[in-house]
């Protein structure tokens, strides 16, 4: 066999009281797709900004063909044909597609930026992706699954050799994802060296040849071949143990009326949506992108103003006008877009815990620092939040412990019904299983629990009902028993 292009030798990389990486050494071919797996803050994310440029490793080397390169900065690194594509996007929301495709390296003419050469190469390579989008727009304006697609092309446009996809189908479409997996084969095919970096198994054995696997910023086994092994072979050296049911689902009794959503109208809705969510009850919402899930989770919350209908918790009228209100009649949500609308990455974790709850723990507009503190300690505790402190940065925290933090704070409201949209988007399998546990004991505790999601597993996996959306309105209610993922995804599939 050849010798790897890309090769890591005893990379060691220290944080303040975290070894982040230890002695990590392994290598990537020549038109292949090598595959990083782990849970978050196993060193994957650390390992490609070693990669990039960004980190400097404390010790051990980066080969390119054979050659040691040590890189200053990102701009080094992608001169070498080094592209990173991270799961956190790095655009520029006010500048157009074309600028961000192009920035750094924008074509000239008599020292002016010739924005006909701009717009045709941005042009040619969103054909490539068969992306239909305007280069002239500018970037904070498209949906997230387009404004993956253009960091995708951002990469490709410079025609790197080595190219590192960091969870870059956790925005995106089916039918995106399958035009992602296209180019890669293209990419492989070229003799382009390709790192995945993806929680999602299927995709890996859909899309990779090998596969190295980190642990607390170790490697644990590196295997060549993963058409010799499955998946209860990768995720028990994952996370250390075999975990043979991760969705952790447990038939509960069902009591009255925890939601009652009664011809619900607004934006997203081309058809007034009407459902009721028992207590105790865990209630699955699928449909394809754009069928008016989030919308519809977002009108229940106050988020949206509906235009018309009614909203029940307990049997008793919800007067939800914004967020505020409906935290005060019982409902709380957890956004699908965790770091923009779910948490403030800078501040602490005990802050954003007790965000919205502050005015609990007030009397006279004094806080109470230490019923806050209280708070925070408990819910760490009993949610299980990773954290040397709770005066940690929470951007600092792995995104399975930022989601449990949005959690903690929504049960300090003393919540009756919870939404919770895509609630395990970018979280690896481990992390996956402990939230899929905490939201089984939400239900258990009589809460009423609604769960959009775009993965047919997860939502059969967790759910007593599943709610199908297809095209602004609620088309099917489908018992856990009798959903398929066949089923499922013919219901919401648009109407012929």
């Amino acid at each position: 066999m050849s010798m790897p292009y890309l090769q890591f030798e005893s990379i060691t990389r220290t944080f303040p009281g975290v070894k982040a990486l230890e002695s990590v050494s392994f290598g990537v071919r020549e038109g292949s797709v090598h595959a990083l797996l782990g849970e978050n803050g196993a060193g994957k994310s650390t390992l490609l900004k070693v990669l990039s440029g960004v980190y400097a490793p404390d010790s051990g080397r980066v080969l390119l063909d054979g050659q040691p390169r040590t890189f200053q900065g990102p701009v080094e690194a992608i001169r070498a044909g080094i592209a990173v594509i991270y799961q956190e996007l790095h655009l520029v929301p006010e500048m157009s597609v074309a600028e961000n495709l192009l920035l750094g390296h924008m074509p000239g003419r008599y020292g002016l930026v010739d924005k006909r050469a701009m717009r045709d190469a941005a042009l040619r390579q969103l054909r490539e992706l068969e992306e239909d989008i305007p280069p002239g727009m500018k970037v904070g304006a498209l949906p997230i699954a387009q404004r993956q697609m253009v960091e995708i092309a951002k990469a490709l446009i410079r025609d790197a050799k080595v190219i590192a996809f960091d969870e870059p189908t956790s925005s995106l479409t089916d039918r995106e994802t399958t035009k992602l997996f296209s180019v890669i084969r293209d990419l492989r095919a070229r003799g382009k060296v390709i790192i995945y970096v993806s929680h999602r198994l299927n995709e890996i054995f859909e899309v990779c040849d090998s596969v190295t696997i980190f642990r607390d910023g170790r490697v644990v086994e590196t295997c060549e071949d993963l058409s010799r092994v499955d998946q209860n072979w990768l995720v028990q050296r994952m996370v250390g143990r075999a975990i043979h049911d991760i969705y952790n689902y447990a038939p509960r009794p069902l009591g009255g009326p925890a939601l009652e959503v009664e011809n619900l109208s607004g934006p997203g809705l081309d058809v007034p949506a009407s459902f009721t969510v028992r207590r105790g009850e865990i209630v699955g919402m699928f449909g394809l992108v754009g069928a008016g899930r989030s919308e519809l989770l977002k009108l229940i919350y106050g988020a949206t103003r509906p235009r018309g209908g009614a909203v029940r918790v307990h049997g008793e009228r919800a007067r939800i006008t914004n967020p505020g209100s409906a935290l005060r009649s019982g409902i709380a949500f957890c956004p699908e877009d965790r770091k923009k609308e779910g948490i403030v990455p800078i501040r602490s974790v005990h802050e954003n815990i007790n965000l919205s709850v502050r005015r609990v723990f007030s009397r006279f507009g004094i806080v109470d620092d230490r019923r806050e503190r209280e708070n925070s300690q408990r819910h760490v505790a009993g949610l299980g939040i990773r954290t040397s402190s709770l005066s940690k940065p929470i951007m600092d925290l792995s995104g399975g412990n930022q989601q449990k933090a949005v959690l903690a704070r929504s049960l300090s409201e003393g919540i009756r019904v919870m939404l919770l949209d895509e609630p395990t988007r970018g979280i690896d399998i481990g992390a996956k299983s402990e939230i899929y546990s905490v939201i089984t004991r939400l239900a258990a505790d009589g809460m009423g629990v609604v769960v959009v999601s775009s993965e047919l597993p997860e939502v059969m996996g967790i759910s007593d009902r599943i709610l199908v959306m297809r095209q602004g309105k609620i088309a099917a209610s489908v018992p856990r028993e009798e959903a398929t993922e066949e089923k499922l995804l013919k219901l919401a599939l648009p109407d012929a």
